[in-house]
């Protein structure tokens, strides 16, 4: 909950909410199906039915489809297959002259990774606000490859807190972005011994991560920044943009490389967090003393354990570490075995809370927040998924390490975007509710590292059916 204040006076509390509307598709989606009506099959269907009802007109020009298809001013003659859900009603009437058959053009806005029943999910998420639920239950795999292969234990019969979705029990999402230290001593007066805990809290374990350079501009990064803000998450972009806009607020993570110490001093803002883009002994010095209040996050590439430690003995308490938009690393490890091996060597080195691990990449449906967060990371930073809430479009493979093959539409309008931004963040959130409720967890800060909580269907299969033959798993 947040405490709100006027006038300088406690007002109460009042819970965390994003405000969510009805912000439509300004660019028609490629329609989920083909609807193909042979013309010469329906003009002798039409005529059978003329000579059959002695010209009853209204019953000729009655469809079959109660959801509109072959209701426009010529009827099936030029079928409207947006309107298509394909319950495949018509071709079971009339096989002889209909076919509906899936739409290639809508399996291709995504890619092998982000799939376009992916990009389906996000493109409502973000319209709506809603968590997609649909009434014929699931009817994906079950299992699969990367975060299909992990699933969550939610055994909400057993377990109380089932219902923070609802609003009749409060479930925190609330984490820490910051440096803590393991334990505290105190002198004989009672005053800490060592530096107190550097932290401040943001109400999702989500934040919205920098635009691929080849993607970026003004626009966007305004939108992006002003959803943040609404939000209360944060937004990583880099020193050329903000001072160019001259972006402000308490969201707006600067990026900085070696080359931006001298513009440091420029920041129109007294940042929460500062990232650096890459290790520089003397960058980390000149963020110390130009903005001594601000946390100083290291942005690289998922790297290992023991050199992750050897920043934090350098001082560095946050860790934003990266992967391609496939979820591969350098090494080509996947995302979450990257983010195993470097919670693990903070666990294994007594540091754990000392630090704080964010990750990007290869994150693209509200379901794989709470897995990373279950494999060790913090909070998450999203970023292909915000693209596509704006109704950018994959044009073939991408993994953010080629030429871009991604196509944002011009302009975006500033209110539309930043709405489609806050329902994405909200059916997130709501999808990790869920979750929580049904792991009987009322904060998410709990979730992290919870390796009880996953179950592994390659280790589950092995358990299963080792040592029956046929099984080479």
């Amino acid at each position: 909950m947040d405490k709100t204040r006027k006038n300088g006076h406690t007002q109460g509390y009042e819970r965390y909410h994003i405000d969510t509307q009805e912000a439509p598709d300004r660019i028609r989606w490629p329609s989920r199906f083909q609807v193909r009506v042979g013309k010469l099959g329906l003009a002798k269907h039409l005529i059978t039915e003329l000579i059959h009802t002695r010209f009853d007109l209204p019953t000729v020009t009655s469809r079959p489809c109660m959801y509109g298809v072959f209701s426009g001013p010529v009827g099936g003659f030029a079928p409207r297959p947006h309107l298509c859900v394909g319950c495949l009603r018509c071709t079971t009437e009339f096989p002889e002259f209909v076919r509906v058959s899936p739409n290639p053009k809508r399996r291709a806005l995504g890619d092998s990774y982000f799939t376009y029943q992916q990009v389906e999910t996000v493109a409502y998420e973000a319209e709506t606000g809603r968590v997609p639920v649909k009434g014929a239950g699931y009817r994906g795999p079950f299992g699969g490859k990367g975060w299909d292969g992990m699933w969550t234990d939610m055994s909400e019969i057993v377990r109380p807190t089932r219902d923070g979705i609802h609003g009749r029990e409060f479930i925190s999402t609330v984490v820490d972005i910051g440096s803590k230290a393991s334990f505290l001593c105190f002198d004989v007066s009672g005053a800490p011994q060592q530096p107190l805990p550097h932290t401040f809290s943001i109400p999702v374990p989500f934040i919205f991560d920098r635009v691929h350079p080849g993607l970026e501009s003004a626009g966007l990064y305004k939108i992006l920044a002003q959803a943040a803000a609404e939000v209360q998450t944060l937004q990583v972009i880099p020193l050329e943009y903000i001072l160019a806009l001259n972006l402000r607020g308490a969201q707006i993570v600067p990026l900085v490389g070696a080359g931006d110490q001298e513009r440091l001093v420029l920041l129109p803002f007294r940042p929460r967090m500062i990232e650096m883009d890459g290790w520089s002994e003397g960058l980390a010095e000149s963020i110390h003393s130009i903005w001594p209040e601000a946390q100083v996050a290291l942005r690289i590439p998922f790297a290992r354990g023991e050199d992750l430690l050897d920043y934090a003995d350098r001082g560095v308490g946050v860790f934003h570490l990266t992967a391609d938009y496939h979820g591969r690393s350098d090494d080509g490890g996947f995302i979450f075995d990257q983010i195993r091996r470097a919670h693990g060597a903070f666990v294994e080195a007594g540091r754990r809370d000392e630090v704080t691990l964010l990750g990007s990449g290869g994150l693209v449906a509200a379901e794989h927040v709470p897995k990373a967060m279950i494999a060790g990371l913090d909070a998450v930073g999203l970023d292909l998924p915000l693209l596509v809430a704006l109704q950018g479009r994959l044009m073939g493979e991408f993994d953010g390490r080629t030429d871009v093959a991604f196509e944002l539409p011009r302009p975006i309008p500033f209110e539309w975007g930043v709405q489609r931004l806050k329902n994405l963040a909200a059916a997130w959130r709501d999808q990790l509710l869920e979750v929580l409720g049904a792991m009987g967890l009322r904060e998410v800060r709990r979730l992290r590292g919870e390796m009880g909580r996953a179950l592994f269907m390659v280790q589950l299969e092995q358990e299963a059916f080792a040592g029956i033959e046929g099984y080479d798993g």
